[in-house]
Order: C-alpha cells, then sequence, then structure tokens
C-alpha cells in the first residue's frame, strides 16, 4: 500500500480541511479539497505505470518523450467519489470512464451488512489500467464488489484502488480478498466503529459533497 500522508506534503493540509467541521459547511470548498486529493494520489499512481519511449516534433525539432503504454480507465463509485474522480480525470485526461451505483444495503446480522449495486457501466477494460476510485475505505467490501462487476468487461493488465481516506480493517481486507489490485491511500485512519464508519474520519463524504439523501 502507497500512503500518502506517510511523508509531510500539501495533502496534510487538504485532508485536515476535509476533516474539519467548520470548513465542511462550505461544499465547494469540501469538494475542491476531494478533487486536489484525487490530483496528487492521481500523479503518484502515474509514476508506476509503464510507458513507451518516442518523439515529439517541436517548432525547432524533435524531442525525446514518453507516452502510456496501456490506456487508463477511471471507475468510481456513485456519489461520494465524483470529486475524487474529477481530480484523477484532471491528470488522466483522455482516460474512459466507468461508473457503479454501490450501497449499503440490509443488515444481514449485526456485525455484517449487504452491499446493493444497481447501476454500472463501463467500457472494455481488456489490457486497460484500472484506477478504481472510492473516497472512504472503511469495511473494502463494496469496492471488492464493485471490482469483481467490472471484470465482466474484461479482465485489466492492472488495477489500482484509491483512496482518501482508509480504516486498518478495509486495507486488510483488500489485501486478503483482491491482493492483485494495487491500494494507493491519502491517509489511514485509526479504527472502524460499530456502525462501520471511520474514527476519526470525516463522516459521510456523499452528504458532504452534495447534500443530504
Amino acid at each position: 500500500m502507497f500512503l500518502l500522508s506517510q511523508k509531510p506534503s500539501i495533502v496534510d493540509h487538504f485532508i485536515a480541511e476535509l476533516r474539519d467541521v467548520e470548513c465542511q459547511k462550505d461544499r465547494m470548498r469540501f469538494r475542491r479539497n476531494i478533487e486536489r486529493v484525487g490530483e496528487l494520489l492521481a500523479y503518484e499512481i502515474s509514476k508506476s505505470l509503464t510507458y513507451r519511449s518516442e518523439f515529439v516534433e517541436t517548432p525547432l525539432g524533435k524531442a525525446p518523450s514518453r507516452s502510456l503504454l496501456q490506456p487508463v480507465v477511471l471507475a468510481t463509485i456513485l456519489r461520494a467519489g465524483l470529486p475524487l474522480h474529477q481530480g484523477f480525470l484532471n491528470i488522466f485526461d483522455q482516460a474512459d470512464n466507468a461508473f457503479v451505483g454501490a450501497y449499503r444495503g440490509h443488515n444481514l446480522k449485526d456485525d455484517e451488512f449487504e452491499v446493493e449495486m444497481d447501476y454500472i457501466t463501463s467500457p472494455d477494460l481488456s489490457g486497460k489500467t484500472l484506477i478504481l476510485i472510492d473516497p472512504m475505505l472503511a469495511t473494502g467490501r463494496s469496492l471488492e464488489k464493485v471490482y469483481h462487476a467490472l471484470l465482466r468487461f474484461g479482465i485489466p493488465a492492472q488495477t489500482h484502488i484509491a483512496s482518501v481516506i482508509a480504516s486498518p480493517e478495509g486495507v486488510d481486507f483488500l489485501h486478503k480478498r483482491v491482493p492483485q489490485c494495487r491500494l494507493w491511500v491519502g491517509a489511514l485512519d485509526e479504527r472502524l466503529n460499530e456502525q462501520y464508519y471511520i474514527v476519526p474520519g470525516l463522516g459521510d463524504a456523499g452528504d458532504l459533497a452534495f447534500g443530504s439523501k
């Protein structure tokens, strides 16, 4: 797992504002900070991808350059993932896009809940770089279910999962269930509470970005 906040950087400032109950009153600021963290995570992921060497024509000659070897597909869980998705799209501006409607459904028992999916659309993923985006990695169950649902559209060459804030439980779950996916996280928090929310976390990212459901 790559942890963006492992070294001090401007991402610490953005995440601090995302957590701050006073800053959270400004939805535009909240969305923009999510977007900024997405841009930083996208840049870090870009350094791990494979490139081909080529030349680009300039007004004065040819310059050596590099371009991505595999096309990128950005896959986002609605609706909370939209600002983070935009941050990634600002960097991977030629990427294709996939969207999935996934949410917590009925409680199966005291310590478990069902993940519901009611919408999924995606381009062909065969041989491409898939980046699965969700701002809050809590239990990891939604991300695992969405990942396997997306495989009906083809098997990607590589898959990355990106979140702003994660719980240790969610990280462990994904490492065990989808070890082929590399995790990229802004900040790793203390734990999950009894309602499966990340502590200290920041609350409901979807509600904070777009209003209460």
